[in-house]
């Protein structure tokens, strides 16, 4: 019954049509392009070959980098047997099939190495089910998945084995591929330089997606190479890898947020056009905006939170594309804004010692009295109304009787917060100067 998983390759009859995808799978590891930090010799993989000891592994990476070429040619180098499954369609009497059929090979003397194709696909029960096989020997697992391992994998299954993670490949690498199917096709594609670029940036790092351009490509009859332009009318870009869901949708709202904070108007604008054209919701922008203004910008610049009310509701009116521009003038408006965390940081303050000190009283010269009873226990009694002080200014205390006088706001002198401190500093004097 393990046939029935076992996804090796056919062997197609002599003149069958192949995918150039599949005729340039690669036969040995040094033959994978682009994943050299894991697969030389100072890689986790490389080490692990060169050891003789392979482990149970996570492949992490985008779609189109590797992960069922790597995992094949690890059983082949380890000589275990090779077996596939994909979460989307493997439910658990499947899996015990596996499983048994795994353990049949162990007690003939072979080893079993089992691709499971996106493994995040797996509940926890499900996951759970590998853990004694991997424990026993009965297989070595392989999990290939595009979603974070540590949001997505039990920690058990996690704790027994190595993630490594893969990466999109680089406009070298996939010039690389693309030279090694000319050398395939017997001939050169009917591209200008320009064009053979622009089909590299339609690929977006997906190594298969490029062999599939490549052979659209190749199939066309022409007189002459092709512009960039005319290539462009030809073939549509591969769709932007994002999910609003997704890690790369915190990803990216994490760069537009540091990009912002790092006053960097460029890169935050590249972030946010990044966001809108994966199909982000321009509200969930909106909304993101107006918390960095309040978080990172603050009172250092008052006027930027406004701004990004005024965006928003900019949008609102005039809707999708117009109002997308009313947000990026937001955008650009807080890269440049001066920034500050001093209210942010003293709120956080604020609220862990609320929770440390929550059953003390206000002092009683600041509580009200609206009863006899409470006149006379001294509710409101050596209350100092400011407005009557020197300066409109009484120095009181307001904080519990007893608790010592924190300090958690401290602005810094950038922007506005610089006349900020100033009026700080300047109560300061006066407090001290009423307590004497």
């Amino acid at each position: 019954m393990a046939d029935l998983f076992d996804s090796a390759p056919s062997n197609p009859a002599p003149g069958a049509p192949r995918p150039l995808a599949d005729r340039l799978r690669p036969r040995k590891l040094s033959e994978v392009i682009g994943q050299t930090h894991v697969l030389g010799p100072e890689g986790p993989l490389g080490a692990m070959l060169a050891a003789g000891s392979l482990s149970s592994l996570i492949l992490w990476g985008p779609p189109g980098v590797g992960k069922t070429t790597i995992t094949r040619l690890l059983a082949d180098q380890t000589h275990l047997a090779f077996v596939q499954i994909s979460a989307i369609f493997t439910g658990v009497p499947e899996l015990r099939k596996v499983f048994e059929a795994a353990r049949i090979r162990r007690a003939n003397g072979q080893g079993t190495l089992l691709f499971v194709d996106e493994i995040h696909r797996f509940n926890k029960a499900q996951q759970d089910g590998f853990l004694p096989y991997m424990e026993d020997g009965t297989i070595l697992l392989v999990g290939a998945t595009t979603e974070n391992p540590s949001f997505e994998l039990n920690a058990a299954l996690l704790s027994r084995a190595q993630v490594i993670v893969l990466e999109r490949l680089s406009p070298a690498d996939l010039e690389r591929l693309t030279l090694r199917a000319e050398k395939e096709l017997g001939r050169a594609l009917p591209l200008t330089g320009e064009a053979r670029e622009a089909l590299t940036e339609m690929a977006d790092g997906d190594g298969r997606a490029c062999l599939n351009l490549i052979e659209q490509v190749a199939a066309w009859k022409t007189d002459k190479p092709l512009s960039r332009d005319e290539l462009s009318r030809r073939l549509m870009r591969r769709a932007a890898r994002y999910d609003k869901s997704g890690e790369e949708h915190y990803n990216l709202v994490s760069a537009l947020h540091k990009s912002i904070r790092g006053s960097d108007p460029d890169a935050a604008l590249y972030w946010y056009a990044r966001m809108l054209e994966g199909g982000e919701d321009p509200r969930f922008l909106a909304r993101r905006l107006t918390r960095m203004a309040v978080e990172d910008i603050g009172l250092a610049d008052p006027q930027a939170q406004a701004v990004c009310i005024d965006s928003w509701q900019t949008y609102e009116r005039l809707g999708s594309p117009e109002g997308e521009l009313a947000l990026a003038n937001a955008v650009v408006y807080l890269a440049l804004a001066p920034k500050s965390n001093g209210v942010y940081t003293a709120y956080k303050a604020a609220r862990a010692a609320a929770r440390d000190t929550g059953s003390l009283m206000p002092p009683r010269h600041i509580l009200n009295a609206p009863t006899k009873l409470m006149k006379e226990i001294g509710y409101g009694s050596g209350y100092a109304y400011d407005h009557d002080a020197e300066d409109g200014f009484s120095g009181q205390n307001y904080f519990p009787e007893g608790m010592k006088r924190p300090v958690f706001y401290a602005p810094p002198e950038r922007g506005f917060e610089r006349e900020l401190k100033k009026r700080i500093d300047y109560f300061v004097k006066l407090r001290a100067k009423r307590a004497g």
